[in-house]
């Protein structure tokens, strides 16, 4: 048997054997495939059909030290290739060739151009999609929907449905390359795209859904006309998605508005209520006390018989007892209370009324307080009734002018498009005993201040 040299080996000495424990240099390249290391001495250096026993096969590729050839020179050690090593019956040519291909294969793939990302956040996060903390994802009614939906979104993105682009075009002649830049380029578009479209859903505020719906289509336009010399653009049922995302974001948005604004009302009527019953009390201390009174005169005024006197304080007290006996009732039902119409010609123009209800002993205490907050001109009041259940004779006049709301977001804001003679109409149907009524506004404050306003251009 004799040594075979791999190729890019150097060539050992005549008639070297390996000695043994010898293994060949790490630097020296693997030797290929099925590469027999010993062939018999009678065979051609091509024919490798040799015993098994005299075979090396890749798994055993060299893992020691060079050595040196018995019976070389220091300078003859063979240690490493030569700078052209005398390869004897083998062109290294397609194998040096072979060697680069893989090389830059490998290095290639190291790269992660070829490489399966099979992580879906990151194939997600490649394109723009990155799971922040959704307005909706702690909100138990929209949970369910909002993870239906991204599940589409994603579904559309991993299997490149989200953007439509054409899939013959060429590059430098090479469809292969023309196909490259398209994906990169649908990647960059769908990124810009993710990115305009998730603004928009965490800028959301209640009352400009719209707004943000007309910027997102205006990025789907502005990115159809970047990409339309390769027919790119975003998949209209994938802009589907992202739009009811949005929808489904805003009818949060309002409604946690009106939990809101129901939640502020409850606390100005329990305010209300509390301050109602804190009147009706100190009324009827003060009625008590009142009485008390009369009761001792009354029968200081009898023991010395002045009958004319008796009789004006017993009629006296009978009206106390009446105010007390009126005073427990509405503390006992708090519901009854004073439904006022009011109207503010100077802030919100003619043909505006404000429809509410107060509690109050001296209803115009509440009317005063609503002029004093962020309005430049006093209510002039048109109509003033006491009712022992104001809150739902409120609520049917509400009911009654309901398409005529000054705000249809906000249903506690009580103004309404109509007359006061309108509202008066109404009542006439339903309760009677108005304490006052007034058909045109005095406005006195508005009348004497415009006068003097700066005259607009």
């Amino acid at each position: 048997m004799r040594f075979n040299s791999p190729p890019g080996w150097p060539t050992p000495p005549e008639g070297w054997t390996p000695p043994p424990g010898w293994k060949p240099d790490p630097a020296w390249p693997t030797p290929p495939p099925g590469w027999h290391l010993f062939v018999s001495d009678d065979e051609s250096e091509s024919d490798n059909d040799v015993d098994e026993s005299a075979t090396v096969s890749i798994a055993e590729a060299p893992t020691g030290t060079g050595q040196g050839a018995p019976g070389t020179t220091p300078d003859q050690t063979f240690a490493g290739p030569p700078t052209a090593p005398p390869f004897r019956g083998v062109d290294p040519a397609p194998l040096l060739a072979r060697i680069a291909d893989l090389e830059t294969a490998l290095a290639t793939a190291q790269n992660g151009a070829d490489v399966i990302d099979l992580s879906d956040q990151r194939a997600l996060q490649g394109v723009g999609i990155y799971r922040y903390h959704h307005p909706l994802e702690n909100a138990a009614a929209y949970k369910n929907r909002l993870r239906s939906l991204e599940g589409q979104i994603d579904d559309a993105i991993k299997s490149g449905r989200a953007i439509l682009a054409a899939d013959m075009f060429t590059f430098d002649g090479s469809l292969a390359r023309g196909r490259k830049l398209v994906g990169d380029l649908s990647k960059l578009m769908l990124r810009a795209y993710n990115a305009e479209a998730d603004n928009c859903v965490r800028s959301l505020r209640s009352g400009n859904a719209r707004t943000a719906q007309k910027r997102l289509e205006s990025a789907v336009t502005a990115i159809e006309k970047l990409g339309a010399i390769m027919e790119m653009r975003i998949n209209p049922e994938y802009h589907a998605l992202r739009t009811t995302e949005l929808e489904l974001t805003a009818d949060f948005q309002m409604k946690v508005q009106e939990e809101r604004e129901r939640a502020r009302q409850e606390r100005q009527l329990l305010r209300e209520q509390r301050r109602a019953e804190q009147e009706l009390a100190v009324e009827k201390e003060r009625l008590e006390k009142e009485r008390a009174h009369y009761i001792s005169v009354l029968e200081s005024l009898r023991a010395k018989g002045d009958d004319t006197a008796v009789a004006e304080l017993s009629r006296r007290l009978a009206d106390i007892e009446k105010a007390i006996a009126a005073n427990d009732y509405r503390l006992a039902n708090i519901r009854a209370g004073y439904v006022y119409v009011i109207s503010n010609i100077g802030a919100f123009g003619p043909n505006i009324v404000k429809i509410g209800m107060t509690r109050r002993l001296e209803p115009m205490d509440r009317v005063r307080e609503l002029g004093d907050a962020s309005v430049p001109f006093r209510y002039d009041v048109h109509a003033l009734f006491f009712s022992q259940d104001a809150v739902t004779l409120e609520s049917e006049l509400h009911k009654a002018f309901a398409d005529r709301r000054v705000n249809f977001v906000n249903e506690r804001r009580e103004f309404f498009f109509t007359t006061p003679s309108e509202v008066r109409a109404l009542l006439a149907d339903r309760v009677g005993g108005l304490l006052q009524f007034t058909e045109e506004p005095a406005a006195l404050e508005y009348f004497q201040s415009r006068s003097r306003w700066p005259q607009q251009s």
